[in-house]
């Protein structure tokens, strides 16, 4: 357990920077009314990759923490540092993941450059405010 939260911890580094650089392209381009090109493309699915990883990270280790075997729901709900970890972290993040992946979606469907960064730019601008609301700072910098 203690690699997979290693690795957990670690991989959320790159998934950061990938998310605000491919946000940062985005809102960039789309407010330069630059032309969509294989290298935007790249950026957009690198960082939809890193985060399912990254998810598929969490809900591992979420399974194997076992965060409601030693207690209740109840006692988790009221303990307020477990419920970050165990509820709203896990929650948050998989609404960030399910807007970065929308929004990787919706921009494949449009044609022409200005809307495909316009769609990126909203969906990963939210995502990215979520990501890092819930990051859980005093364990990054502990």
């Amino acid at each position: 357990m203690d690699t997979l939260q290693f690795l957990h911890s670690k991989w959320a580094y790159l998934v950061l920077v990938v998310l605000v650089l491919a946000t940062l392209n985005a809102l960039i381009k789309f407010f330069g009314d630059k032309e969509f090109d294989a290298k935007d493309f790249r950026i957009s699915l690198f960082a939809l990759i890193t985060m399912h990883i990254q998810l598929l990270l969490g809900i591992i280790l979420w399974f194997s923490k076992g965060y409601f075997d030693e207690m209740g729901v109840g006692e988790v709900m009221k303990n307020g540092a477990i419920r970050k970890l165990a509820v709203e972290h896990p929650t948050t993040m998989i609404i960030a993941v399910a807007l970065v992946t929308i929004g990787y979606s919706k921009h494949k469907k449009k044609l022409v450059s200005k809307p495909k960064f316009k769609v990126l730019a909203t969906f990963y601008t939210i995502a990215l405010a979520l990501v890092l609301y819930m990051i859980p700072w005093n364990l990054w910098f502990s």
